[in-house]
């Protein structure tokens, strides 16, 4: 059996800046719970 998970199951937030959804990236595995922006363009466009 494979590991995978479907892109559709994967966890989501909404952008604090543009209040789009984005999904959970495995770049941000460790710090998901701090995550608010879904790119760096919003982030700085605070």
């Amino acid at each position: 059996m494979s590991k995978h998970i479907k892109k559709s199951d994967l966890p989501q937030k909404i952008c604090v800046v543009c209040q789009r959804p984005f999904t959970w990236r495995k770049k941000w595995e460790k710090v998901w719970k701090e995550v608010k922006y879904c790119s760096e363009k919003c982030k700085h466009s605070k």
